[in-house]
């Protein structure tokens, strides 16, 4: 049996992280995405709150909290703005797939890279990159990492986890979703890995947590469109009532707050198995696939409970729309997912779908 209940310690990191997005990130959202970039302002005060040590194991001066603690943390800074999340974190997933694959030195080495700097970095992974290894030498192309500057390349190919500090040149691009968190095309040729580890196991669980991580950006994204537009449908009227009051829109709204509350507790279980230390690259990928096809009910018809104001710039539901789609091209987007959950489950004799009650 599991419990997500929140702890008070857990409660007040999270408490934190809503208030944040609620009284800043929504206020700011759409200058951050003009800017491609939130402001310095507020760089500063996500160091003072310390949520970007939330996975550092403590002995590297972090919080130590885990998955669980992640996936909720990111539900609620994405339900403010998820490009705001991704570049308030210096880590990202990057952190979690040295963890996995090398361990804490491996992690430590990626803190020292960084330092104090402004500069992030990212993960790719070799669903979504062509990769070329060559002895201690690396090429990437990868199409669209979220970050126009980047101070390290962790890179998650096959078994191995590489780390890259040099070599790279980053292409800007205007990218759909994620504006605020910069968008380029990442490219390296023949440039040198500056260390590398191996491990099967920590690969698979590496993959799970990256997957994971962005799941949980798109569970805040799905959740601000269905709160956006069901206080739209119970304000807008329309022949006589309020729009949230005819049975096919009330069945619509409906239908997006179920399937939107099923994922995450999917989400939420293979987080809990990530913590424990029990098999989760299937029901990871199987939580991770679940999400995106939930985005494609919910991102659309938020859009469409507005009407034509939803493809308006004055409403958010637009930029959910955009920012669901894009997530889920992530981590080999939905096609890898099912492929992976299906082969690591079926060969565990696993149900697809844990839900609940599956883990009771």
């Amino acid at each position: 049996m599991f419990d997500l209940n929140a702890d008070d310690e857990l409660g007040l990191v999270v408490d934190t992280a809503r208030k944040l997005a609620e009284e800043v990130l929504v206020p700011q959202l759409r200058d951050a995405e003009s800017a491609r970039a939130v402001a310095p302002g507020l760089l500063d005060a996500w160091d003072e709150v310390g949520l970007a040590g939330l996975e550092l194991p403590q002995s590297l001066d972090g919080a130590e909290l885990g998955c669980v603690a992640r996936v909720l943390v990111n539900e609620e800074l994405a339900a403010g703005d998820a490009g705001a999340a991704i570049a308030l974190d210096p880590y990202g997933p990057a952190l979690t797939t040295l963890l996995e694959v090398g361990g804490v030195d491996a992690a430590g080495e990626l803190v020292r890279v960084l330092g104090h700097g402004r500069k992030r970095a990212v993960l790719v992974v070799d669903e979504d990159a062509e990769i070329e290894l060559a002895g201690d030498l690396l090429t990437i192309d990868a199409p669209w990492v979220m970050a126009d500057e980047v101070g390290a390349v962790v890179v998650l190919a096959g078994d191995e986890a590489l780390l890259v500090t040099e070599g790279w040149l980053l292409e800007p691009v205007r990218g759909a979703g994620m504006r605020a968190a910069g968008a380029a095309r990442l490219i390296a040729k023949e440039a040198p890995i500056a260390a590398r580890w191996s491990s099967r196991d920590g690969a698979s669980r590496a993959r799970a947590r990256a997957r994971l991580y962005y799941a949980s950006l798109l569970l805040g994204v799905m959740r601000a469109a269905c709160d956006f537009s069901t206080s739209y449908a119970q304000e807008r009227e329309a022949f006589g009532k309020k729009i949230g009051h005819h049975q096919a829109l009330a069945f619509l709204i409906t239908d997006m707050q179920m399937a939107l509350d099923g994922a995450r507790l999917v989400v939420q279980e293979a987080a809990w198995r990530v913590d424990r230390g029990l098999p989760c690259a299937g029901e990871a990928a199987s939580a991770w696939a679940e999400c995106i096809e939930v985005s494609r009910l919910v991102g659309p018809n938020g859009v469409q409970i507005l009407g034509g104001h939803g493809f308006m710039a004055d409403y958010p539901v637009e930029k959910h729309m955009r920012e669901s789609r894009a997530l889920g091209l992530l981590c080999g987007g939905f096609d890898a997912a099912i492929e992976e959950a299906g082969h690591v489950l079926v060969r565990s004799d696993t149900p697809l779908a844990l839900g609940v009650e599956g883990a009771l």
